[in-house]
């Protein structure tokens, strides 16, 4: 009998790189939707699109028609509710249906998605499932979408009580910027995105930080359609890419990008919750301004300066859920498992500047959230009190 081959008890390994050299594009343009602009029509081969918009800007679907018929393509325009409560698998699967319906194409016909950051976190997450991936493009509508979640690469839908628990990474082929859809939303939305750049201003950007100072207050007021709004959008973006570029990818979990998302959990995702996402992100900003102050790594003056900014938007809130002590500490405990295990908490270290912390305690939340409820009864007004002034007025 011949002799068998001596097997080596080494394992073989075979190395395989497994991510596709990618890009995408970030396009800033005054009315994506003019007949003059061929940029959103040349992305894609066939004669036809599949676009997902929110019903609020259901006003615009004739315009989207008329601009897909110009260019020889036929609009097929699905809209659909985009608040919170349908970013989860039942509003995904009512997408993923469409896409069936529609035939999608795997290649030659990118999705559009066409609305906040709820709808393009939907879409996007269903593109990158859908037959194992198909090209989208987003063109937020929100202040919320267009300097944050439309212009990194995250998608996902709500699960079991747990924000963005279900998700993926799914580079768009285009991002397109349009600030003139910011003209028609409500107030609240404005500053409700605008919460995301004073994030970014307080960790990241003291000059940022030092324009919403300056001019921060009147561009909001008009919806940052003046020179100087459209500056700070500018700059907004360039912050969050420059800490979102180099690690899209989430292989550092440490992400100054974090700031404000690990308390603000408990808020947003509460039953009586009416907050918006940036609402809840500025109750967080403001638990972490005075968390930082009393760990000693913020400064009583940088303190002050920050809580002065926030103060300066007249925030209007809905009624805060009634959130204890033990359900914030959860909160950052869910947080530091989605961080691998470690709080990885961003507390700034003045302005534009921020450190990470792994050592918070039971103690130091209790005594954070009694001084942060105090300022905010004192400085932050909310619906109550506004119809009460309305009436008054």
């Amino acid at each position: 009998m011949a002799e068998r081959a001596c097997m080596s008890t080494s394992p073989a390994v075979r190395s395989i790189p497994c991510r596709h050299d990618r890009h995408y594009d970030i396009i800033t343009c005054v009315e994506a939707f003019d007949l003059r602009n061929k940029s959103l029509a040349c992305m894609g081969a066939s004669d036809r699109r599949l676009v997902v918009i929110d019903k609020n800007i259901m006003a615009q679907a004739d315009r989207i028609h008329s601009y897909f018929a110009h260019h020889n393509i036929t609009a097929d325009i699905f809209p659909i509710e985009a608040g919170e409560g349908n970013k989860s698998l039942e509003g995904l699967t009512r997408v993923l249906e469409r896409f069936d319906a529609f035939s999608l194409c795997r290649r030659e016909e990118p999705v559009i998605a066409v609305g906040g950051g709820v709808l393009t976190d939907l879409v996007g997450f269903a593109a990158a499932i859908y037959r194992r991936g198909v090209p989208h493009i987003k063109i937020p509508t929100t202040l919320m979408g267009y300097i944050d979640a439309a212009i990194g690469i995250k998608c996902g839908v709500n699960f079991n009580d747990g924000k963005n628990r279900l998700g993926a990474f799914e580079p768009p082929l285009a991002v397109f910027l349009d600030p003139s859809f910011l003209k028609t939303l409500p107030q609240r939305h404005i500053l409700n995105g605008l919460a995301e750049i004073i994030k970014l201003a307080i960790v990241c950007d003291d000059r940022l930080f030092l324009h919403l100072e300056k001019d921060g207050m009147n561009s909001a007021r008009n919806k940052f359609q003046d020179s100087a709004g459209l500056s700070i959008l500018d700059n907004a973006i360039d912050a969050m890419l420059s800490e979102l570029s180099p690690n899209l990818y989430e292989n550092n979990l440490a992400r100054a990008a974090d700031f404000g998302h690990t308390f603000s959990l408990a808020y947003e995702m509460a039953v009586d919750s009416r907050l918006l996402h940036g609402e809840a992100v500025l109750i967080d900003i403001i638990l972490s301004t005075f968390l930082a102050r009393n760990r000693g790594c913020l400064t009583t003056r940088d303190a002050e300066r920050i809580l002065a900014l926030i103060n300066s938007f007249s925030y209007v809130l809905s009624p805060l859920p009634l959130i204890s002590e033990g359900e914030i500490w959860e909160s950052l405990c869910e947080r530091a498992c989605h961080r691998g295990g470690r709080q990885h908490l961003p507390l700034p270290c003045g302005i534009g500047r921020h450190i990470f912390t792994e050592d918070v305690t039971p103690k130091d939340i209790g005594t954070t959230i009694i001084e942060a409820n105090d300022w905010i009864s004192r400085h932050i007004k909310f619906e109550a009190q506004r119809e009460s002034l309305r009436k008054a007025g």
